[in-house]
């Protein structure tokens, strides 16, 4: 067998593998195992393209790729080690980011080398696609970390005449594709790269916090077609399996993400949704009464139940309560009483955002039900005990016609025969809107740090 014969079998190996971790990733139970089996295909890969010769030839610059390579180990291994679970979602944007960034400085440096050579236009088609799209999903991501990482306003950023003038930017990158396919000229693939770099930022700004995990997804789809493109350009039957599988997938998840909000696309990317706040914030003298409670109550109302179920949110992340909130379910358990997790597809800020925190936190894989299946049984269950969790949860979406949010899917918490929602205060979610919720007669709002409060909760619990 020769040397290239190995190689690519090895290749498709490696392929086979992406394929592999693709149908782990869609199991919680699998997801872990999914993600090593992908490591594994990418070292095969990574191995044997280091004996892959090109016309003859070896691998050029070996040394400084091995350099580059102990960089990103020294940097991306830590990061990923210790960083917060909260923050998980601010690091999956870099990340993708990053590999946008890298599939576009691939296309850069091949066409600078093939200038000289009048390639067919498909080839430079192909390079020149990968620019845009690897850099709006390189700047697109950066802003996208920027507003997870609270570094800027994680609401949208409008003006007037946003969307044409986005419109007018996706156009004219298009325009100067055309005139470099015709003429060639390196001058304009700078302000081609420079435009994409403002169109990722101008694309990303408008969108709100609440819709993150869509957009998420759909960068993540942008990275993985320009990893594609790469793939053409660079002659790698790999690259393009892995980037195409990456861009569908993505785009795949981005629907779904979509139809779990109970909005098309072209709504979440460009309706600035959450622009505006319309929730009078419980406050001042026309607030509207609710019931507290203290920790200790809330423990009474969980020991005499029979069925209880856990409805997390973005706040159980913020407050890294998911240790805590694991311990309440067992000391519940203990008592005989069923717990079970409610999970709403776009709780948190990305994708699989609860599955990811309370896999974190060894909940049992069984116990976490996805929308349908939770609402199907919320109305067994003695108490909803929502956490951190606000629009995904909010009756308007069901019941008020004029709400941003009517048709969004949501958890049906009001179903249980009684509601404890653990809050730091009254202010509305990112969709800007009153929860009513609330004000439900069945509610009892316990007022407070989400992981204080549960630790308190778990302490009387045990006392019980």
């Amino acid at each position: 067998m020769s040397r290239g014969t190995l190689i690519d079998l090895l290749y498709l190996v490696s392929a086979t593998t992406f394929i592999l971790a693709l149908k782990g990733l869609g199991s919680p139970k699998r997801a872990r195992m999914g993600n090593g089996i992908a490591a594994v295909g990418m070292f095969i890969a990574v191995v044997a393209t280091f004996f892959k010769q090109v016309d003859g030839h070896s691998l050029y610059h070996v040394g400084l790729i091995l350099v580059a390579m102990a960089i990103g180990i020294v940097v991306a291994v830590p990061t990923a080690r210790f960083v917060r679970m909260t923050a998980m979602p601010q690091l999956v944007a870099i990340f993708n980011g990053v590999g946008g960034g890298a599939a576009a400085l691939v296309s850069i440096t091949e066409f600078v080398h093939i200038h000289s050579t009048r390639p067919a236009t498909y080839v430079t088609l192909e390079v020149l696609l990968g620019v845009l799209i690897g850099t709006v999903s390189f700047s697109g991501s950066a802003i996208a970390f920027a507003k997870l990482q609270e570094l800027m306003t994680g609401r949208p950023v409008t003006y007037p005449g946003q969307q044409i003038i986005n419109a007018l930017l996706g156009a004219a990158g298009l325009i100067l594709i055309v005139i470099i396919l015709v003429n060639g000229q390196t001058t304009l693939l700078w302000i081609l790269l420079a435009l994409a770099v403002v169109l990722g930022v101008a694309f990303v700004l408008p969108i709100g916090g609440a819709d993150v995990p869509v957009l998420i997804s759909l960068l993540n789809a942008f990275t993985g077609l320009a990893v594609a493109a790469s793939g053409f350009t660079l002659g790698s039957n790999l690259l393009i399996v892995a980037g195409t599988l990456v861009g569908a997938s993505g785009i795949l998840l981005t629907r779904l993400m979509s139809k779990a909000m109970g909005r098309s696309l072209s709504n979440v990317l460009f309706s600035a949704f959450g622009s505006v706040i319309t929730a009078a914030g419980g406050t001042g003298a026309d607030a509207r009464p609710v019931r507290s409670g203290s920790p200790e109550d809330a423990s009474v109302l969980l020991g005499f139940a029979s069925r209880v179920v856990i409805i997390p949110g973005y706040g159980l992340a913020v407050a890294q309560a998911q240790h805590v909130l694991r311990e309440l379910g067992e000391e519940l358990e203990k008592k005989g009483i069923e717990v079970f997790y409610a999970i709403h597809p776009v709780a948190g800020r990305m994708p699989g955002h609860m599955n990811v925190l309370l896999a974190e936190a060894n909940v049992p894989y069984e116990q976490l039900l996805e929308l349908d299946e939770a609402n199907s049984e919320l109305q067994t269950a003695d108490v909803a005990l929502v956490v951190g969790a606000n629009d995904t949860v909010n009756p308007a979406a069901k019941d008020d016609k004029d709400s941003p949010i009517y048709g969004m899917p949501i958890i049906n918490a009001d179903l249980a025969e009684n509601v404890l929602f653990l809050k730091r205060s009254m202010r509305p979610g990112f969709a800007g809107i009153e929860n009513e919720l609330l004000y439900n007669p069945k509610t009892t709002l316990i007022f407070g740090d989400a992981k204080d409060t549960l630790t308190k909760i778990v302490a009387a619990v045990k006392a019980s």
